[in-house]
């Protein structure tokens, strides 16, 4: 099983590790690609003030982010920590990695692969430093990110997937990134999270948003803890059920699509 995630604009304050190494991350064949990111955006993030104000407005930073841009300047030679204690935020709090056995860190380490507008992609066991840069940023030099990562990820990212499940929980700018196609795609499940209310005797749902991360990190969690090893969609709706999700799922109406599994809440927390 392969979980696609999307990053967090929330991440830790500083690494404590030895600088990033690009070719020691894991998917290698995205190294090169990663270099050229990276020193777009440190060349960006780098100057004199006027310089950090240009680098605010590509990176749609606010003046209370500027220190952003002042970590993205020494992103070569700041200290690094594991990926899935620089991410933070709504999922990840959910997922709560640190607090899994060693069983689920171990799976969690074969099976989560965190997207990213500067790395491409990565383990949660890659080290990396903390940095901004959207999946959503359009660098001078190589245009908008979403684009510039689909040719190398179309060439790793199948590869990684290997023949199993892809369990997709990307936001919809980091899916820009890599579409599933083919026999891929076919094994391919995504995750909306619905909210059910019962309304003067009438059931409403409504999509969630901050509550649809939280849910969506609970599900991995789970899948993780329980050692649950889905192969495709069909097998992954049973296994969510077992596990006391309510999913309605039904099969793509034309072979080689994504399965789109509904996730039902009657609370959001």
């Amino acid at each position: 099983m392969l979980v696609l995630l999307p990053p967090s604009e929330g991440k830790a304050s500083a690494g404590r590790g030895a600088p990033l190494r690009t070719e020691s991350l894991s998917l290698p064949g995205l190294t090169a690609a990663r270099e050229a990111v990276l020193g777009e955006l440190v060349e960006l993030c780098s100057g004199d003030p006027d310089q950090n104000l240009k680098a605010r407005e590509v990176l749609g930073l606010s003046e209370g982010l500027r220190g952003e841009v002042a970590k993205n300047a020494v992103l070569r030679t700041a200290g690094t920590r594991p990926a899935g204690e620089i991410y933070t935020g709504v999922l990840y709090d959910a997922l709560g990695l640190a607090s899994l056995d060693t069983a689920a860190k171990r799976r969690a380490a074969r099976s989560l692969l965190v997207f990213s507008g500067l790395w491409g992609a990565v383990r949660v066991t890659d080290r990396i430093p903390p940095y901004r840069c959207s999946m959503g940023v359009k660098l001078p030099g190589l245009g908008a990110l979403g684009a510039y990562w689909r040719t190398p990820m179309a060439s790793v990212l199948p590869e990684a997937a290997g023949d199993g499940l892809v369990l997709d929980l990307r936001s919809a700018a980091y899916a820009a990134a890599w579409k599933p196609k083919g026999e891929v795609a076919a094994r391919t499940a995504t995750v909306r999270v619905l909210h059910s209310q019962v309304v003067d005797g009438v059931e409403k749902r409504s999509v969630v948003s901050h509550f649809n991360k939280a849910t969506k990190g609970r599900i991995v969690r789970r899948l993780l803890t329980d050692g649950a090893g889905p192969k495709d969609p069909a097998e992954l709706v049973e296994a969510l059920r077992d596990l006391g999700f309510m999913v309605e799922a039904e099969p793509p109406a034309k072979a080689g699509k994504a399965w789109a599994l509904d996730v039902v809440v009657t609370e959001v927390h």
